[in-house]
C-alpha cells in the first residue's frame, strides 16, 4: 500500500463569527465527520473530535482567539469519527446511554477495511456512500506514519449530558436534545435564540445510516417529530454541509417515505 503524504491533516472554515467547522479531508468520506469550534464568552466548546489518528488539541488550539480560555469537549455519539481525540481534553461530556461506550470503545478500531465487518460494508454501499479502498485514510498524515499503529483511546466521561440540560458557554446557550435513531444516546445542541442546531449525526444532507447495531428507525422517527416541532433555522450535520429548515423537512419527508414503503 503506498499513500501520498497529507500536506496539512485537518482543514478548518469558520463560519460564522464564534463558529469553526474543522474537517479531516484525508479520511473516507464514511468517516470524514464534522466538528464544531464554539469560541464562547466564558468558555470554548469542541463538539466531536474526529478520528484521531494524529493529536488534534494542538491544532485545535491555533484556531482559538484565547486558547488558554476553558475548553469541554461534548460528543455527539460514540461512533469512531467522533471520539477519536476525546481523550485529549479535560472536560468530556456525552449522554449516559453511551458513557460505557466513550470509556471503553468496543465498536470499530480500525482503520482497515479488511477488519471491517462484510455486513457493516454491505450496509455503507446500501446508503449511498462509495467503495472504501484498502484503508480509511487517503493520504498518510506525515511520512512514516503506519495505519496499522491506530488506536481508539477513548476516555471515561467526566460529566453526562441529559435531554433539557444545557451547554453553557456565556453568549451562547444550548439545550440538550436526546436525538436518538442513528445512536442510542445520540444528542444535538439547540440555541433556541438563533434557531442554530447541531444536530450531529441525527440528520445531515448526505446518507443515513439507520440499521446496525444501536440503530432504531422507530428512534429515528421520533427523532425527526422533535426536529419538526422546533423553531429551527439552520442545521449543522455531522457529516457534509449545513443547510437551512426547508432542507431538513426535505430529508425527514424522504426517509420517512422510505420507512413507510418498507
Amino acid at each position: 500500500m503506498t499513500l501520498p503524504v497529507a500536506d496539512a491533516w485537518f482543514e478548518a472554515k469558520r463560519i460564522d463569527a464564534d463558529t469553526t467547522l474543522i474537517i479531516e479531508p484525508h479520511i473516507h468520506v464514511l468517516e470524514q465527520a464534522n466538528m464544531f469550534l464554539v469560541e464562547g464568552s466564558k468558555r470554548d466548546m469542541i463538539l466531536d473530535t474526529g478520528m484521531g489518528v494524529i493529536p488534534f488539541k494542538p491544532y485545535l488550539d491555533t484556531l482559538r482567539r484565547d486558547p488558554d480560555k476553558e475548553i469541554i469537549c461534548v460528543s455527539s455519539h460514540t461512533h469512531i469519527d467522533h471520539i477519536g481525540a476525546v481523550h485529549e481534553f479535560d472536560t468530556r461530556l456525552v449522554h449516559p446511554a453511551e458513557a460505557k461506550e466513550m470509556a471503553q470503545p468496543s465498536g470499530l478500531n480500525t482503520l482497515f477495511r479488511r477488519d471491517m465487518p462484510e455486513r457493516l460494508l454491505q450496509t455503507f454501499l446500501d446508503a449511498g456512500y462509495p467503495p472504501i479502498g484498502e484503508t480509511l485514510i487517503e493520504a498518510l498524515p506525515f511520512q512514516g506514519y503506519d495505519p496499522e499503529s491506530y488506536r481508539l483511546t477513548g476516555a471515561p466521561a467526566t460529566g453526562l449530558l441529559n435531554h433539557g440540560d444545557t451547554v453553557d458557554l456565556g453568549n451562547h446557550i444550548y439545550d440538550v436534545l436526546h436525538l436518538p435513531g442513528h445512536s442510542p444516546g445520540g444528542i444535538g445542541l439547540f440555541e433556541t435564540s438563533t434557531g442554530v442546531l447541531f444536530a450531529a449525526d441525527a440528520i445531515y444532507d448526505g446518507p443515513l445510516i439507520y440499521e446496525g447495531p444501536g440503530m432504531s428507525v422507530e428512534d429515528y422517527r421520533a427523532t425527526f417529530d422533535l426536529l419538526k416541532s422546533l423553531p429551527i433555522t439552520i442545521v449543522h450535520g455531522g457529516h457534509d454541509p449545513s443547510f437551512d429548515r426547508a432542507r431538513m423537512l426535505e430529508i425527514i419527508a424522504h426517509y420517512e417515505a422510505l420507512w413507510d414503503a418498507a
